[in-house]
């Protein structure tokens, strides 16, 4: 038989790539997922006295723009904020139940979840998600809040798993990620103050989508800019449009002469 086993040798249908299914179902090219809107790209980072969530607008779905306004930034309770990338269908629900758990929650106890607690909450609904993220329908959040018990904002980062990790400063998560961190990294101060802290971010948005085709910068024709949220010692407050269109603005005029943002000291 020349090696090969009985299965060579069996009667079957015309298919050869039923064929191939049987025999070495490795060789064929996998699956796609299911097409569905993707949204990124979400940034965080503390300043002095909070930290703020800033995502640009854009959602995918393969080579296309599935929608130019999407909001990838919500409050999920008074003190805390979260950002969706990945599926962004699954995203927005896990959301709207994790908004609904802490609600639920704060009416039982008579008392807010610790910061830590919610983080943790949100580690199990992603965990929830896991055999839809192995059929390629992954969400990948991003959390913020601000801590009473250390008076200060503190940012956390999540993976398709559920693993929890703090970061010390900024962070961000979705395709444009690694082009966001990259200008936070040369630009981020903890002295920042909030007006600095969203300048910041729309800079590092603004370089992602520079290099990054599934982030969408400022749109200053269809007036559609970044969705800001900011949580202090007072609470959760989303930045008024007309500021994120003044701050854009500035940004864009800035970029007209130094197209490449702000240049660092090498020490």
């Amino acid at each position: 038989m020349n090696g090969l086993d009985a299965r060579f040798f069996e009667a079957g249908g015309t298919s050869f790539a039923d064929f191939v299914a049987k025999v070495s179902p490795d060789l064929l090219p996998r699956p796609n997922s299911i097409d569905s809107p993707h949204g990124t790209t979400i940034v965080a980072l503390s300043y002095q006295g909070g930290v703020l969530m800033a995502g640009d607008r854009r959602a995918t779905m393969g080579n296309l723009i599935a929608s130019r306004d999407i909001e990838k930034v919500f409050a999920a309770d008074d003190f805390s904020v979260v950002g969706i990338a990945g599926t962004a269908g699954l995203a927005v629900e896990l959301v709207k139940l994790f908004q609904v758990e802490l609600e639920h929650y704060e009416k039982i106890e008579g008392s807010t979840l610790s910061l830590d607690g919610k983080a943790n909450r949100l580690a199990s609904l992603i965990r929830g998600n896991l055999p839809m993220a192995m059929q390629g329908l992954a969400v990948v959040p991003l959390f913020v809040g601000f801590d009473h018990e250390t008076n200060a904002g503190r940012i956390f980062s999540y993976d398709v798993t559920g693993g929890r990790y703090e970061e010390s400063a900024f962070h961000a998560v979705g395709s444009g990620s690694i082009f966001a961190r990259g200008a936070l990294k040369k630009i981020h101060q903890q002295s920042f103050t909030r007006e600095e802290s969203i300048l910041a971010s729309l800079a590092a948005l603004y370089d992602a989508a520079d290099d990054d085709s599934a982030t969408g910068g400022p749109d200053l024709t269809r007036n559609i800019y970044p969705l800001i949220i900011t949580v202090d010692t007072n609470g959760v407050r989303r930045v008024a449009d007309d500021e994120v269109e003044r701050l854009s603005r500035q940004l864009v005029s800035s970029r007209a002469t130094r197209p490449d943002g702000p240049k660092a000291s090498v020490l």
